[in-house]
């Protein structure tokens, strides 16, 4: 018997996305998996029930039947909706020993977490994978950034009261918009090269030095502070610093915020609140008319004044802090998404089963409901453990 693949639809009011395209279903039906989704799940991104059924997927209508049936239930963001009753009916549909996949929040949905391993759910969380040349292809946080980065920018220009390009015109020569990126990771550099397609002049900041080559191929200019060392994890990932630090980069920034037009805040720690870059007083002296588009909003905000999944005015200047923003362009996120799970589902499971491996790096960090496991079983020895 095929390893059976459900999914889902998407529960949280702004998700526009969904696990696997079409494509992806016919690719993984020729090679043997059984896939079922969801009636419905591709209508926000443009794919109806019956693109389903040509690209060889079983479309029900019936979502604890999907559920109950499923060896593996691939999501973009978990079981159920934003509220405890949605999750804790997905999950008692859910078999024992069946996997989830999706971006789970182990950072900050503890309580699911520890349900779904109490049902004896292997859940793997893809905002944990490791930042490894073998799980490139499965690397969910960069390809959703890549999104987030080029949306940010649009967003600031429908906001900012000035254009971005310089054009000399019969009216007189206007000059071109100034903006600052920080954070230079995989949404900081589409952000970057979206702002210079525009025609804007654009700034970036980062507290790791090693990005500023990719800064500046991007036609950006790589500001650095005097006094700053290399910040990074061996990951590559910005990592968490002293509240020291923090005070005395706030100051800087403050400085340099003050002749821009836009700022665009990316700034994240894994599992941490995002840091605070820019204060209030930060904002109090800016630009009349200036436009700040947080990113981080959703761990909190790079800007003190952000309010999460709203656009606010203070001190003249627009505060945009979005909530779900890859969700803006479904089609592509999709896409980009579907491509990463299939990949990493190949990872971890055959047509035959589920393989799993704890000496493997990629299975080890994402798994974040080790105890769903037999205490007996020895990972390595248990494959195939469904759908054989």
């Amino acid at each position: 018997m095929s390893l059976r693949l459900a999914v889902p639809r998407e529960l949280r009011p702004r998700e526009a996305r969904v696990a696997l395209v079409p494509d992806a279903v016919a690719q993984l039906v020729n090679e043997g998996f059984a896939v079922a989704v969801e009636s419905g799940a591709g209508v926000r991104s443009f794919a109806d029930d019956d693109v389903y059924r040509a690209s060889g997927a079983m479309v029900d209508d019936h979502r604890p039947a999907l559920l109950r049936e499923a060896d593996v239930v691939l999501t973009v963001r978990g079981l159920g909706g934003a509220d405890a009753e949605s999750f804790a009916r997905d999950l008692a549909n859910v078999p024992s020993g069946a996997a989830v996949v999706g971006l789970l929040d182990p950072y900050d949905d503890e309580d699911r977490i520890q349900s779904m391993a109490d049902r004896g759910v292997l859940a793997f969380a893809l905002e944990r994978m490791p930042r490894i040349t073998r799980a490139q292809s499965m690397d969910v946080l960069s390809s959703m950034s890549t999104i987030t980065g080029y949306q940010a920018v649009l967003l600031a220009a429908r906001t900012s009261p000035r254009m971005f390009p310089l054009l000399m015109t019969a009216a007189g020569t206007l000059s071109a918009a100034r903006v600052l990126v920080l954070g230079a990771g995989v949404a900081g550099l589409q952000a970057i090269a979206t702002a210079r397609r525009l025609g804007a002049v654009v700034q970036a900041y980062d507290v790791r030095p090693v990005v500023r080559e990719q800064v500046e191929s991007l036609g950006a200019t790589f500001v650095s502070f005097d006094g700053e060392e290399s910040r990074a994890s061996a990951g590559g990932y910005a990592t968490e610093q002293s509240e020291a630090f923090y005070s005395r980069q706030r100051e800087m920034l403050a400085e340099a915020l003050r002749d821009v037009d836009v700022a665009i805040t990316t700034a994240l720690v894994l599992g941490r609140r995002a840091p605070t870059l820019i204060t209030a007083a930060a904002v109090a002296g800016m630009r009349p008319g200036s436009v700040i588009v947080d990113l981080a909003a959703e761990r909190g905000g790079n800007c003190e004044l952000s309010e999460p999944g709203a656009t606010v005015v203070r001190h003249g200047v627009s505060i945009v802090a979005p909530l779900d923003l890859a969700s803006a362009a479904p089609v592509h996120a999709s896409q980009m998404y579907a491509r990463n799970v299939s990949a990493f589902l190949r990872h971890i499971a055959t047509p035959d089963g589920l393989t799993l491996d704890a000496g493997d790096e990629i299975f080890r960090e994402t798994l974040v409901t080790p105890t769903a496991l037999a205490p007996e079983e020895s990972p390595a020895d248990a494959a195939p453990v469904a759908g054989a």
